[in-house]
């Protein structure tokens, strides 16, 4: 237990670091971005000051804007002031279950880029039940929640199928499916079924009261159970993975698929079900998006989360409780980034750039071993070399 304990601690430290140098780096992009700095480069203790306080100020904000907020809270409601921290939980909980959908797929030796697809794919059925029947609430957000996970699973099972019968590359057919998603949700914006009455934009109509996701802390917050729902399908895939037989038949076609085939696993059999799963796992992430917060189907429903998606998983080192902890990073990064920009003028962009350099380290763990001087970690290595197994 002890041992066990001591390498999951010590797999934590690439990620860390990662994001550690991601952060420093976007630190001084914000320094050699501000005028006020700039004109004191020639007085480096007076640069350093001036660069030093704007760094500052940044960061303060995006944890103002992510985390904790003392401006907003009243002698009322103290509790205003975390309402940063439950926008947080906002954009994570889709985050969370588009990055479970890309993480579940590398454990199986299969890169699934189509979660952006797959998430389209799970908020339109959604969507169009929330706002076009009407049935009791607990029934109503039931069957809207299955039938994105239907619609997505059958999207993404797709992929699996012709990786496995064809031999198609799921790489490429997920990104061109990724189009495909796209401008499906355009054409099908601009039908009678889905316009919105008395509107020419693509926005559907809102979807019933009954339909959506109940708050957690009351019309102030705009929290739902969405985090719930998101945190435990991570605990169920974790489950997966590491108690189940299908886990077991999942990890094995990624770590070798030929010696899996030799020991008699049906190796197609196991990437059309991990695709068809990572499809569900996405479309469930579509479905909450769209009935927890955005509560109404547009053409930028999606987002970037299915690509944010590959990120987090990235970082997560394709594990579940990892995913969920590097998506609540990415999600106060996303809340923050609005605050940090009104209060300073600093460029939102910086976020953007951040989350590209978490990549960038992560995919380069060589680089940061040199960087910091850690040793490799014997019968361990990074998600790329093996294969994203983890």
């Amino acid at each position: 237990m002890r041992k066990f304990k001591l390498e999951s601690l010590r797999a934590l430290v690439l990620p860390a670091l990662s994001f550690a140098m991601a952060m420093f780096v976007g630190a001084l992009l914000i320094a050699f971005s501000d005028s006020e700095a700039l004109k004191k480069i020639g007085q480096p203790l007076e640069f350093l000051k001036v660069a030093g306080a704007n760094v500052g100020n940044s960061y303060l904000a995006l944890f103002q804007g992510s985390v904790y907020n003392p401006n907003l809270s009243t002698p009322q409601n103290f509790f205003l002031a975390f309402y940063p921290l439950t926008e947080t939980l906002v954009a994570a909980a889709p985050l969370i279950l588009a990055g479970l959908s890309v993480a579940l797929a590398f454990r199986a030796g299969l890169f699934n880029i189509g979660a952006q697809g797959q998430f389209i794919f799970g908020a339109i059925p959604a969507a169009y039940i929330g706002f076009h029947y009407q049935l009791p609430a607990f029934l109503h957000i039931t069957l809207a929640l299955i039938a994105g996970v239907i619609a997505a699973s059958i999207w993404g099972g797709a992929v699996g199928f012709l990786k496995a019968r064809t031999g198609a590359h799921e790489v490429i057919v997920t990104i061109m499916l990724n189009y495909v998603a796209l401008y499906f949700l355009m054409w099908i914006l601009s039908t009678p079924s889905f316009l919105r009455p008395e509107r020419n934009d693509p926005i559907a109509p809102e979807v019933l009261d009954s339909a959506r996701l109940p708050h957690l802390f009351g019309p102030n917050f705009r929290i739902t159970i969405s985090i719930f729902i998101s945190l435990a399908t991570a605990v169920f895939v974790w489950w997966l993975l590491s108690r189940s037989t299908w886990g077991f038949r999942f990890r094995a076609v990624g770590a070798n698929a030929a010696a899996a085939r030799t020991a008699g696993i049906s190796v197609p059999f196991v990437m059309t079900s991990v695709m068809a799963i990572s499809g569900a796992l996405a479309g469930l992430g579509g479905a909450v998006r769209v009935l927890g917060s955005d509560y109404a189907l547009t053409a930028g429903t999606a987002g970037n989360f299915g690509f944010d998606a590959i990120t987090v998983a990235l970082l997560g080192r394709a594990k579940p409780m990892g995913t969920v902890f590097a998506s609540i990073l990415f999600g106060a990064l996303r809340a923050g980034g609005g605050t940090m920009q009104a209060n300073t003028n600093t460029p939102i962009d910086i976020i953007l750039v951040i989350q590209a350099l978490v990549v960038l380290f992560i995919a380069a763990p060589a680089l940061v071993r040199a960087i910091f001087r850690l040793k490799e970690l014997k019968n361990s290595g990074d998600l790329v070399s093996k294969g994203w197994n983890g």
